[in-house]
C-alpha cells in the first residue's frame, strides 16, 4: 500500500472513530435519567460536604470546588445525580471560578453515572474554558474515570494533572 493510500485510510479511520465517540456521547447524554445539573439561582450553599465514601466535594476560600470520586456508584443515602446537582448548586451559590475533579482513585462503577458531571461542566462556561477545569488522573484510575476524563477533554478545555502513586 502506498503512503497516500495509507494516509487516506488513517483519515477515514479517524473520522469513523470521532463519529463513534460523538454518537456515544449523544446516547449517554440522552439516556441519562439523573437529575438536571443546570445553574439554579435558588441554590443553597454547602461549603463542605464529605459524608459519603464514594464521592465528596468541598469549596475553598479561593472559590475552587474540589470533587473527589473513589467509585462511580450511587450511595444508599444519595444518588450521584443528586450529589452532582447539590455540588453544582453550591458552586454556583459560592461563585466558584474553578473546578478540580479528582479521578485518580476511581476503583470501579458505572461510567454512565458521570453524565451529570459532563452536563454540569458544559452548562457553565467558566468551568468549560481553559483554566476553569482541572482533572486529576493517576495510575489507579479505572475505566469510568478514564471515560470521564476523555469526555471532558473532548468537550471542555481541562488542564490535566497526573498523580502517580509511589511504588511499593
Amino acid at each position: 500500500m502506498s503512503n497516500p493510500e495509507r494516509k487516506a485510510r488513517e483519515r477515514r479511520a479517524n473520522r469513523v472513530g470521532r463519529g463513534w465517540m460523538l454518537a456515544t456521547l449523544g446516547v449517554m447524554l440522552a439516556c441519562s435519567g439523573e437529575t438536571p445539573v443546570t445553574p439554579d439561582s435558588q441554590a443553597q450553599l454547602f461549603s463542605q460536604v464529605g459524608q459519603g465514601k464514594n464521592y465528596s466535594f468541598s469549596i475553598t476560600a479561593d472559590h475552587t470546588v474540589r470533587v473527589r470520586f473513589t467509585r462511580v456508584r450511587s450511595e444508599e443515602t444519595e444518588s450521584i445525580g443528586a450529589f452532582m446537582q447539590r455540588m453544582f448548586a453550591s458552586a454556583d451559590s459560592a461563585g466558584a471560578t474553578r473546578l478540580v475533579v479528582d479521578l485518580r482513585s476511581i476503583s470501579g462503577g458505572d461510567g454512565f453515572l458521570l453524565v451529570p458531571l459532563v452536563r454540569g461542566v458544559l452548562a457553565r462556561e467558566r468551568f468549560a474554558q481553559r483554566g476553569g477545569l482541572f482533572v486529576v488522573v493517576g495510575d489507579a484510575s479505572f475505566s469510568p474515570g478514564q471515560n470521564a476524563a476523555t469526555l471532558l477533554q473532548q468537550y471542555a478545555n481541562p488542564i490535566f494533572v497526573r498523580w502517580w502513586s509511589s511504588p511499593g
